[in-house]
């Protein structure tokens, strides 16, 4: 069997994921520290757990509506009002999710036709580009500065649309940088998409994790609800990663559309994940505060720490990431990352798996507990005294 002949060729151009490797060489080491994996390390907060639980106990496993539970859906709008000032309609503008990687995808294949362009900033999640591919769409990666603490700017925005502009991703706050856009960032955003047709996909995952400011969508902005698909979930907000739970939101057209190719590829979503979504979206806040000013203090010590031992790092304003460079050492990112994990078995994620402006990054995780991330400092600490030492001496 000529395999290359029967397997769809555009499927076959799209590359793995660049962070796979690492975690596979991860695996082979047991006593290792990861910074790597963008996991939450809280467990699902009890009460969360207990309703799941009790809905198996009452057997409730059938099906659901399509667009997910209408006590689910009601419980996501009056979340959105509540939190975000965000308002839409449980019946028709919502649709639960098996993650919010299903729901980019949904938004990629039902806005996409094939040749449309899709703008990606990077570095970003790993997802869009070959998404947009799989949808027959072709990404188009816009290289985000440091100088700008990766923020997108108008006059970069302006640089990349073409007449065959489609989509806009907008992956704030960022994985992996922590970057964020702030509503004046986001005015001058909308400003250039004025009398277009470019649609927003906003995917805003982590925007319970901000820090020192409350988050802004692109959707509360006057004029841009209309031409915004906002994707979020309960992994990172919640700590729910396993339960696979996302819904994304926008215009009723759209969301039409989506629940439709979720109905013939998903059904629905996790029944026993939905009734414990109810209970994280209805009695869940405490935990997101308490969740949140945990992952402060350790932002805070780990880019005090990466500075002090000569890693320049910007302070991210959201997820729970920093993205140190490490261009001082004359490593390119993966060999940095490489060498570091053999090394001081520490394992952080070269910052060129998120995209062309990710070279000479790495992206660390401080969604670890404050051991761990002492000792890998301790470690990476360690591991430039030696690079340096041997530098000094002409060693590689």
């Amino acid at each position: 069997m000529n395999y290359e002949n029967i397997l769809n060729q555009r499927i076959q151009s799209i590359q793995p994921s660049g962070i796979r490797r690492f975690f596979d060489i991860l695996e082979e080491m047991k006593d290792a520290i990861s910074l790597g994996i963008g996991e939450p390390d809280f467990v699902t907060p009890w009460h969360i757990r207990d309703a799941g639980i009790y809905s198996l106990e009452r057997g409730y496993t059938k099906y659901t509506s399509n667009a997910g539970m209408a006590e689910l859906r009601r419980e996501i709008a009056s979340y959105l009002e509540r939190r975000f000032d965000l308002r839409y309609d449980y019946n028709g503008e919502i649709v639960v999710t098996v993650g919010g990687s299903e729901a980019i995808d949904l938004a990629l294949r039902v806005l996409l036709d094939p040749g449309d362009e899709v703008i990606v900033p990077v570095p970003s999640f790993v997802c869009y580009g070959p998404l947009a591919q799989m949808a027959g769409g072709t990404p188009v990666y816009l290289e985000l500065k440091a100088k700008n603490q990766f923020r997108l700017t108008a006059e970069e925005l302006k640089s990349a649309i073409t007449p065959r502009t489609k989509v806009l991703v907008l992956p704030f706050p960022s994985n992996p940088t922590g970057g964020i856009m702030e509503r004046a960032d986001l005015e001058a955003i909308a400003e250039v998409l004025k009398g277009t047709d470019i649609m927003v996909l906003s995917d805003e995952i982590y925007a319970e994790l901000t820090y020192g400011q409350r988050h802004v969508s692109m959707a509360n902005l006057t004029g841009m609800k209309e031409r915004t698909v906002v994707v979020n979930g309960f992994s990172k907000s919640h700590a729910m990663t396993g339960w696979r739970m996302g819904y994304v939101f926008g215009p009723r057209p759209i969301i039409g559309a989506m629940t439709k190719l979720h109905q013939f590829g998903i059904m629905s979503a996790p029944t026993t994940s939905q009734y414990a979504a109810v209970e994280a979206m209805r009695n869940g806040d405490a935990d997101i505060e308490r969740m949140r000013e945990e992952y402060d203090g350790r932002r805070r010590y780990l880019v005090e720490s990466l500075n002090r031992i000569g890693l320049d790092c910007f302070e991210p304003k959201g997820a729970f990431y920093v993205f140190p460079c490490i261009k001082s050492t004359g490593m390119t990112s993966e060999e940095f990352c490489e060498r570091f994990l053999r090394e001081e078995r520490v394992a952080v994620i070269p910052g060129n798996a998120f995209g062309p402006g990710g070279e000479g990054y790495v992206r660390a995780c401080y969604a670890a507990s404050m051991r761990d991330i002492a000792e890998a400092l301790n470690r990476m600490d360690n591991f430039l005294t030696n690079l340096r030492r041997r530098q000094s001496y002409g060693e590689q």
